[in-house]
């Protein structure tokens, strides 16, 4: 059974209601390249299980594509979801609304 628009919205919005989430995805878009569990940890100073919490959260809003290699998982911007959302320079900026 599909999800409602609703319901995905709803995901986002979760996804984005944590600081740390939106800084997540403000490195991957400034980043450009798919970027590791450990990676983004260094950048924020969090336990890898806590960005790998944070990761599963914006997979799920569909805010996120994940790809595993070996024991390793890369984590890129959905960016169709971003553009439809019109995220990009809300994100990108730093835009207060």
């Amino acid at each position: 059974m599909a999800e409602t628009n609703e319901v995905q919205l709803s995901k986002v919005f979760k996804a984005l209601a944590d600081p740390n989430r939106i800084q997540i995805i403000r490195i991957l878009m400034e980043s450009e390249k798919e970027m590791t569990c450990g990676e983004v940890s260094s950048y924020l100073k969090l336990s890898l299980s806590t960005v790998s919490y944070h990761f599963k959260i914006l997979r799920h809003a569909g805010l996120t594509n994940m790809r595993k290699a070996g024991h390793e998982k890369y984590l890129s911007i959905n960016q169709d979801m971003i553009d439809k959302l019109h995220l990009d320079p809300v994100i990108k900026t730093g835009t207060t609304l």
